[in-house]
């Protein structure tokens, strides 16, 4: 199987993606190390800019290291996180004075320079010098979780071993710069975090999370961060007299408690019945269903946090294989199950 992903996803890079990057294909480790760092917790769209200036004032890492603090943390001035700038500019002297402005080129070295940890050294080593070292970002998180259908936290110890491992399984050896682009860029336009384009997707029928329903489900995190709003959308779906039902796990509000199929966005989403289709497609496989009804806006404010979204009724008329690993239940026994009051107010109109 991983044989068969790594070759889809090399298909896929040469002849559909087409995200274009003003680092992509670089090979000079300096221009890679800097896009890096710049996008460590930067979106690339803020990035790119930054990127553009720092090349045309510091085309290389001897001008970078040359340059004045103030001149240089000017330029950064509005990315934040100033101490990336600090290690950007201690890197760079080190380079130049030390190793005679010769960015070192086997991984061991790379990540032990200033600033730069396991991902960032990976990225290097690889796009630079094309050494077979997978690169662990977000995008790739979620790429292999969904995937490989893997609910281990991304951000415990034993989550960040077992991805490593199976980063480092799937990674073209022979051409490893080109697959960590290819699945980085995979990540960020194919399998989006609340929108992926499942319907379409190329690798939909090797993809263990779509076959069982929870793509938007994963990845899974230990560290449930504390959000002020939290969107959250019920699918309440119905097969013949049953409905899908679910407890919810790990460590957040309502553990132990029953809900129907969540659909969790930072953000408010827009619902009506071509919507709902279309996500239904999109992540469940779902082609023939009905759209019953969609409840008013409703809400519930916990101590730390609001609870703000809808419930949406579908019937299906066939049970998906994707579904079937599910619970259902006839309505005599849901009502029977413990849930949050967030869900037993919609019940209970």
């Amino acid at each position: 199987m991983n044989k068969n992903i790594t070759s889809q996803l090399m298909n896929w890079h040469q002849h559909e993606n087409l995200r274009e990057m003003p680092w992509k294909e670089e090979k000079d480790p300096y221009k890679i190390w800097l896009s890096e760092v710049i996008l460590q917790q930067t979106r690339v769209e803020q990035g790119t800019a930054y990127y553009e200036r720092f090349i045309q004032n510091f085309p290389t890492i001897k001008d970078l290291a040359n340059s004045k603090d103030e001149v240089v943390f000017k330029l950064w001035e509005g990315l934040g996180y100033y101490n990336r700038c600090k290690n950007l500019l201690a890197t760079a002297r080190f380079i130049t004075n030390e190793l005679d402005g010769v960015f070192p080129s086997e991984y061991e070295q790379i990540i032990n320079l200033k600033g730069i940890g396991p991902y960032t050294g990976a990225a290097i080593a690889s796009f630079a010098f094309n050494k077979p070292f997978a690169v662990l970002d977000g995008n790739v998180f979620r790429v292999l979780s969904r995937l490989f259908g893997i609910d281990t936290p991304i951000d415990s110890t034993i989550g960040k071993q077992q991805f490593s491992k199976l980063a480092q399984d799937v990674l073209d050896k022979e051409n490893p710069a080109l697959f960590n682009q290819a699945i980085m860029d995979f990540g960020a336009t194919v399998c989006k975090p609340m929108s992926p384009h499942c319907r379409t997707c190329p690798l939909q029928s090797a993809c263990s999370g779509f076959e069982m329903g929870i793509v938007n489900k994963l990845p899974v995190k230990e560290k449930v961060l504390k959000k002020k709003n939290r969107w959250f959308y019920y699918f309440i779906l119905q097969y013949q007299d049953t409905f899908l039902v679910e407890k919810r796990t790990g460590k957040d509000i309502w553990e132990n408690l029953h809900e129907f199929y969540l659909l969790e966005s930072t953000e408010q989403l827009i619902w009506n019945d071509s919507s709902i289709h279309d996500w239904l497609q999109e992540q469940l496989g779902i082609e023939n269903a009905i759209v019953l009804g969609i409840s008013p806006l409703q809400k519930q404010q916990l101590t730390h946090q609001l609870i703000k979204g809808q419930f949406i009724k579908v019937e299906i008329k066939s049970m998906h294989t994707q579904l079937q690993k599910h619970q259902w239940l006839p309505m005599n026994e849901v009502v029977k199950l413990a849930f949050p009051k967030y869900i037993n107010q919609y019940l209970s109109v």
